[in-house]
């Protein structure tokens, strides 16, 4: 089955890189993330997993160690760090190294009014028509996390505006995990029903979807087109809760007459190893009790090659077979070919001497 990652990223973590005081408590949270969403073999030293992590090493990852065919980097506008932590930089080299490999999202502040416009506009140019836009429903400014929602016509009306009318058609929102003691409430999905509304030409991708929020998201899938869910964070419930992702799974199927049409693979590497979780997903099934008693039919291949590549591609619109096509024979295939299978889990990264 073909798998579409939806969602990668080399975070810079170096001390180095950051800016507020806000910004050592994320590191400490990814790094937390990282120790309790994997099994054996997949762990290694914290002082290896707070760096700037080189793109290779999340293409190495994601393409080698794993299964992915085709991956999306977000540059994030994280503002505790100086780059974002995940800044344009990397996107470029993306587009320079892979660019058959990967969709590349631009990423920007929204409370920063008229400079947002501007820096969106400005990376709409340098990364070469970008596929979508990323959000974090918080601001950074100082010392201080200010906070700002989908629906405010003054603060996220006029970029979704600016995006549509430069041509992106995908909106990602990172929603449901909160980065930190911050307002709760600025996590919270209900303020993605007006901006559906009221953009419906908008494809508006929820980061995390299920990880909190789950009714209310499965709603959402329910009763907007132009809403999808991306499952970073909650593919790592494969590995470190199952029956938490059958829930969430089949909360979603309960509510889309289980139809699984707007549900992303996503694993967030290089958060954790993509590896594991997909691997369990490819095996994934309901149990007898789900099944029976909430009316959940098996999750079968059509069904999981939906989740894993076929709806990204309906989302943003492309060919995949020709994408897939597209592939064949560059240096990652190559790559693969001359390893003969996948290889063990940072093995093929820069800090496989120390891992192993």
């Amino acid at each position: 089955m073909p798998v579409v990652d939806a969602i990668v990223h080399p975070y810079n973590l170096s001390p180095e890189n950051e800016k507020t005081s806000h910004a050592p408590f994320i590191t400490r949270m990814l790094s937390r993330a990282n120790h309790e969403a994997l099994g054996p073999g997949y762990s290694m030293p914290v002082d290896k997993y707070e760096r700037d992590w080189p793109m290779e090493d999340v293409v190495a990852m994601s393409f080698l160690e794993s299964h992915a065919d085709l991956a999306a980097y977000h540059v994030l506008p994280i503002g505790a760090f100086h780059d974002g932590i995940c800044g344009v930089d990397k996107a470029l080299e993306v587009l320079k190294r892979w660019p058959q490999r990967f969709f590349v999202y631009a990423g920007v502040d929204p409370m920063q009014g008229q400079k947002a416009l501007d820096e969106l506009e400005e990376q709409y140019e340098r990364l070469e028509r970008p596929s979508g836009l990323k959000l974090y429903p918080n601001s950074w400014v100082g010392n201080e996390m200010l906070g700002w929602k989908m629906d405010d016509p003054e603060v996220a009306f006029p970029l979704f505006e600016k995006a549509q009318n430069l041509g992106i058609k995908v909106v990602a929102i990172h929603k449901a995990l909160p980065l930190g003691p911050v307002e709760l409430s600025y996590y919270a999905v209900d303020d993605i029903d007006r901006a559906a509304m009221a953009f419906p030409d908008l494809q508006f991708e929820v980061v995390h979807g299920g990880m909190g929020f789950l009714d209310e998201s499965a709603w959402q899938l329910a009763r907007f087109n132009n809403v999808w869910l991306n499952l970073e964070s909650t593919a790592t419930m494969l590995t470190t809760k199952p029956r938490s992702f059958e829930q969430a799974l089949a909360t979603f199927a309960a509510r889309t007459r289980k139809s699984y049409d707007r549900i992303l693979w996503g694993t967030g590497c290089m958060v954790t190893h993509p590896r594991p979780h997909l691997e369990k997903f490819a095996r994934f099934e309901f149990s007898e009790e789900r099944m029976t008693g909430w009316g959940v039919p098996q999750l079968d291949r059509e069904a999981k090659k939906k989740i894993l590549a076929e709806n990204y591609a309906a989302m943003h619109g492309f060919d995949l077979e020709a994408r897939l096509d597209g592939i064949k024979g560059d240096d990652i295939d190559q790559r693969r070919t001359a390893l003969g299978d996948v290889a063990a889990p940072y093995s093929q990264t820069s800090i496989a001497e120390v891992v192993y």
